[in-house]
């Protein structure tokens, strides 16, 4: 192709290409839904069809922050850090710091600590929040904290 068709046809697709770039309104960022809420665990569905549930109402639970942080109670421990919200359902947590203390035999703690890592998407279905993990690992279900 000869350098003056190239720049031809360059020149009638740069007003196609201008057109075609996002306006404010198609770029706009989506709101973060998570943020500023809470949520409790109400069970853990791996793909093996193991489910387990909390063996108290209240001693798992989600915090997001209106700042992009993440608070998590895991039993007896708490685990905080931030989380990243990607549009339209993404959702992945940085490093989580943690207490170490021991729950108990029957603890959910180092499941949250293995899986959390983990997650990378989301859905809020009927009310509660699904947080499913990479692979199809599984998915944890929370329902919504007032």
């Amino acid at each position: 192709m000869s350098k003056s068709l190239r720049n031809l046809l360059m020149a009638a697709a740069l007003p196609v290409l201008g057109a075609c770039a996002g306006t404010p309104e198609t770029t706009a960022p989506v709101a973060d839904p998570l943020k500023g809420t809470q949520w409790q665990l109400v069970d853990i569905q791996y793909m093996d069809d193991t489910v387990l549930k909390p063996d108290a109402a209240g001693k798992y639970a989600l915090r997001f922050g209106s700042d992009g942080s993440v608070s998590i109670k895991a039993d007896c421990n708490m685990l905080g850090g931030n989380y990243t919200y990607t549009s339209p359902s993404g959702l992945e947590f940085g490093p989580l710091r943690s207490t170490m203390a021991f729950c108990g035999e029957k603890s959910l703690y180092n499941r949250f600590t293995k899986d959390m890592p983990f997650v990378r998407s989301f859905v809020i279905k009927d009310g509660n929040l699904h947080l499913a993990l990479m692979a199809d690992g599984g998915i944890y279900q929370f329902s919504r904290l007032p």
